[in-house]
């Protein structure tokens, strides 16, 4: 079993990074992420076609997808880490890649980006300061994170020393110590088990509650029911956006996995 996988009663969370918000006239200004007609060559591998999302703040939105369907790709343009052949993306109203929006995302990859070498304080704190924090603010969300995620007993052992579990909730924990309004989390769950699975999923539910907004690539189907929206991704084109609910009314199926087939079989006839 996962050492320290569970989740700590009277654990704190994060305040809320977003303060009120004045309607503007932009349209993009409801959305926390836009992309139109997003593409991403690799050679002569498309990795994304015409992909075109709207993702309202304030809700956990799902990008559900088989292995190599895009969902990665969409995201690391997102944060800005690619550039995209073709097409737009906004995030936060300002179109990416844009430096100057990277303090209000926190971005937590598929592999964990932690140095092995460092411990869980000192990782946090290298994080906090590569955001521009004081001192002082670092250490008083470090506190915070910590109970949040449950480390606060390995707060000085090395990442090496760590569990995949362990290491995948103080990835999670650096990637929220700058408080972003938008968070960014390519595959969190893989390769951790049930227990985990489900404690992240409270952590994720907590942070919609504090007004932050969360887009989670997943390849577990299961795994939507807990997204307020997702987005089917295949072959890097989007085959059906809305609520869980929704696609498998319009599908005529009981579950997301039916719904995906049956949406891929007429792509495919189409």
């Amino acid at each position: 079993m996962d050492k320290g996988s569970g989740l700590e009663t009277g654990a704190t969370l994060p305040r809320s990074p977003i303060g009120k918000r004045t309607p503007m006239r932009d349209v993009r200004t409801e959305y926390a992420a836009e992309t139109k007609d997003l593409t991403m060559l690799f050679g002569k591998f498309k990795a994304l076609d015409k992909l075109s999302l709207r993702i309202q703040r304030g809700i956990i939105y799902g990008l559900l997808g088989p292995n190599g369907a895009g969902k990665t790709t969409a995201v690391k343009i997102l944060c800005g880490l690619l550039t995209p052949t073709g097409g737009q993306a906004y995030v936060l109203s300002t179109k990416v890649p844009n430096r100057n929006i990277l303090p209000q995302i926190g971005y937590m990859p598929q592999e964990t980006a932690l140095y092995v070498e460092l411990s869980v304080h000192q990782n946090m704190e290298l994080f906090g300061e590569l955001y521009g924090m004081t001192s002082k603010k670092i250490a008083e969300k470090e506190d915070e994170l910590l109970r949040f995620v449950a480390l606060e007993k390995w707060k000085h052992s090395p990442v090496a020393n760590l569990s995949g579990g362990m290491r995948h909730r103080t990835s999670l924990a650096c990637s929220m110590i700058h408080e972003p309004r938008l968070l960014l989390l390519d595959e969190p769950t893989v390769g951790v088990d049930p227990e985990l699975r489900s404690a992240f999923w409270q952590y994720f539910n907590a942070l919609r509650q504090a007004g932050v907004t969360i887009i989670i690539t997943t390849h577990y189907m299961d795994e939507a029911q807990h997204c307020d929206k997702i987005g089917l991704v295949r072959q890097g084109r989007l085959i059906a956006d809305g609520t869980p609910r929704q696609i498998m009314k319009e599908t005529k199926t009981t579950n997301l996995e039916d719904a995906f087939l049956a949406l891929s079989r007429g792509q495919e006839t189409s």
